[in-house]
């Protein structure tokens, strides 16, 4: 793998994170994160959407003209999140109950565009499909961590795909069974996830900010 392949996929992980360092697509960070489930399957949702949005737009990039390729890639969007949506519906519909608007909402999602604009309009299709897993990743990454924070600490379980809640915090230690602990009722609600992402970008700043001080400079 040469090194330019390697910083198209890592990148997005570290120093140009979408979600901690250019602070994009906050709102559905905030919406569907608050149980791991659904917060994985909008991660990989949105992978599949910029991947194949790359792609695509990479491949008819010449072809469109300069005055309307916003519309374009518009076009693009959503039709590719009107599929997913229909994938969503057919094979997990309680997942797609819990996302409900915030698939359709994927359309407006600033990463998928900006990835389209910034990078798929200038580069070839197999760079435009890297560059879609990466942001797609890493963007997922992100709100997979806050959902399973705020679900364990929400409510003392998982909700796994294929596995169902998986109960984390003993029942034992529960007030109601005489014992010390009791979910946290703020951590289901948008603020923690507020809470939860500003802490998250306080550590990239601790860990890649001092050598990269350029990634959070105006």
């Amino acid at each position: 793998m040469s090194s330019d392949t390697s910083r198209i996929l890592t990148d997005p992980f570290a120093v140009k994170n979408p979600l901690t360092v250019q602070v994009l697509g906050i709102c559905s960070a905030l919406a569907v994160t608050s149980q791991l489930e659904p917060s994985l399957i909008m991660g990989l949702s949105v992978t599949a959407v910029i991947c194949v949005g790359n792609v695509v737009v990479s491949l008819i990039r010449k072809m469109i003209p300069n005055k309307i390729r916003i519309i374009a890639e518009m076009v693009v969007v959503a039709s590719l999140v009107i599929l997913v949506d229909l994938v969503l519906k057919a094979f997990l519909p309680d997942v797609s109950k819990k996302l409900s608007v915030f698939v359709g909402l994927i359309i407006t999602n600033c990463i998928v565009l900006g990835r389209l604009e910034a990078f798929a309009m200038g580069n070839k299709p197999v760079d435009s499909f890297l560059d879609g897993i990466g942001n797609g990743f890493a963007y997922g990454f992100i709100i997979t961590i806050i959902g399973a924070i705020r679900e364990i600490f929400g409510a003392g379980s998982l909700t796994i795909p294929g596995m169902g809640k998986v109960k984390l915090i003993p029942e034992s230690w529960y007030e109601i069974n005489g014992g010390w602990y009791s979910d946290n009722v703020m951590m289901v609600l948008p603020p923690a996830a507020f809470v939860i992402l500003g802490l998250l970008i306080w550590i990239q700043r601790e860990i890649w900010g001092r050598k990269h001080p350029e990634m959070f400079e105006d």
